[in-house]
């Protein structure tokens, strides 16, 4: 992004740069510009000192606080030693004096993003050696853990897609950042994306991009999730949620290995890995015709399914522990473990929402725990009285009710358990609960109201 108050000297930056490849912002307003720096992020800033507006050093300084790894060069026609040792001092990258000539113009920028790609790389190294993604984070010792474990690894080190299954909650971001981080991509990018999170038109530009005039509001080019991956590894969490034309277009980038932006003409060259996920079945969503069954085989080179909580026995202790650690720490009172017979009540429960309910479950006893242990009554009501509950029911061989009566209660109880945990694993959302449980949204709600349930 350039920034100058003079029209010609940001347009003569922009055609000179442009002719070298870069994609180029401009604008004379210092305030406009610190509006881009907020929304498009560019790998590097080049500001004019003397502003009416707003001066260069004090746009340097809001700049570094928006974007700490973006460089900063200071142009000038006012040059001199104290106005560069100030810039310098204040976190420039380097200094241009007006005029200077086209080479120089080249030599800086270049300089300054080799600085910012070799700052990233370093970050990523360093994130790296402290296993911030590496296999030791992931805890848990069950068998069925410990096989998905092993094929992560040996994954990890082709340049296969990568298909992760399993439900709500059960780690799946966490085993692609794995991926990412014991890969030979590991120093450049990790980009994820939701795609259920927005709406077609939206995800579309998030993905691809957009030049300038796309449509409405389009004032800028902007780069997409897919191309800011290049070279490195792109996350598409709840690809099963993708639209039928979006998926096209994404298999075509991927057959193609360019991608064209939304409104632009120019296809671009993409070198990504990409690793995906989904909680639903797209064997069955290709069988109906919802999943572009082209796509599902380029996405599933190979596919890993990770276990749900409830399979993995013994981990919920593990991982109660470790949760304990992190959260129990963080107030004045220190939560240091838990009262006999919690850890059993926590074993004990099917855990709909897997880990990330667990985790959930774990801060907020440590939030509302009096003393320096969590006891049952920090844990919520549905997992406390879930024992309670099934001790009131009659044993099965019971003689205080018939055969029938006592089926239809534990039916009834089944039924009830069960929609508010589905329900629970998906926070209240009753379509989301209606699709992972097989059934409609009428019959959601139908139980809901048959036992009482708000």
């Amino acid at each position: 992004m350039i920034v100058d108050d003079e029209a010609d000297m940001l347009e003569n930056c922009r055609r000179i740069l442009a002719r070298e490849g870069y994609e180029c912002l401009g604008t004379t307003s210092p305030k406009h510009a610190l509006r881009l720096l907020e929304t498009e992020r560019p790998s590097l800033l080049l500001t004019d000192l003397k502003m009416p507006e707003m001066d260069g050093l004090e746009l340097l300084h809001r700049a570094r606080a928006i974007d700490a790894n973006c460089p900063v060069v200071v142009i000038t026609a006012f040059a001199t030693i104290e106005s560069a040792v100030v810039a310098v001092k204040g976190g420039a990258f380097d200094y241009l004096a007006k005029p200077f000539s086209i080479d120089q113009l080249k030599l800086v920028v270049g300089r300054a993003l080799n600085q910012r790609r070799l700052t990233l790389e370093n970050q990523h190294l360093k994130e790296q050696l402290r296993g911030t993604y590496g296999f030791e984070n992931i805890i848990g010792r069950s068998p069925a853990l410990q096989q998905v474990l092993e094929l992560v690894r040996k994954a990890a080190r082709s340049e296969a897609n990568i298909l992760i299954l399993g439900e709500s909650g059960t780690g799946k971001e966490l085993i692609a950042r794995a991926v990412h981080a014991n890969s030979a991509r590991t120093a450049q990018a990790f980009v994820a994306v939701d795609c259920a999170s927005l709406p077609e038109n939206l995800l579309e530009s998030e993905l691809f991009g957009y030049d300038k005039g796309a449509f409405t509001g389009a004032v800028g080019t902007k780069m997409g999730l897919i191309e800011m991956a290049h070279h490195g590894t792109v996350f598409l969490d709840e690809i099963g949620e993708l639209s039928l034309n979006l998926q096209g277009k994404l298999l075509r980038a991927l057959q193609e290995r360019e991608i064209r932006r939304v409104g632009g003409t120019r296809a671009i060259d993409v070198d990504v890995r990409v690793v995906s996920a989904t909680n639903r079945n797209l064997h069955v969503l290709c069988s109906k015709g919802r999943f572009r069954q082209e796509l599902y085989y380029r996405l599933n080179v190979v596919d890993i399914a990770l276990p749900p909580l409830r399979e993995r026995a013994g981990d919920v202790a593990l991982l109660a522990h470790a949760f304990l650690r992190k959260h129990g720490q963080a107030g004045e009172r220190k939560i240091r473990g838990f009262e006999p017979g919690v850890l059993e009540v926590l074993e004990s429960y099917s855990w709909p929402g897997n880990v990330r309910e667990l985790q959930n479950v774990i801060e907020r006893a440590c939030a509302l725990a009096d003393n320096d242990t969590i006891t049952l009554a920090d844990l919520p009501r549905h997992i406390r009285d879930r024992e309670a509950t099934t001790n009131a029911l009659p044993a099965l061989g019971s003689s205080a009710l018939t055969l029938r009566d006592a089926k239809a209660r534990w039916m009834s109880e089944l039924e009830s358990a069960y929609i508010l945990e589905i329900l629970r694993s998906k926070g209240g959302n009753i379509s989301q609960a209606a699709r992972a449980a097989g059934v409609d949204r009428k019959t959601v709600r139908r139980l809901l109201t048959k036992h009482h349930l708000r």
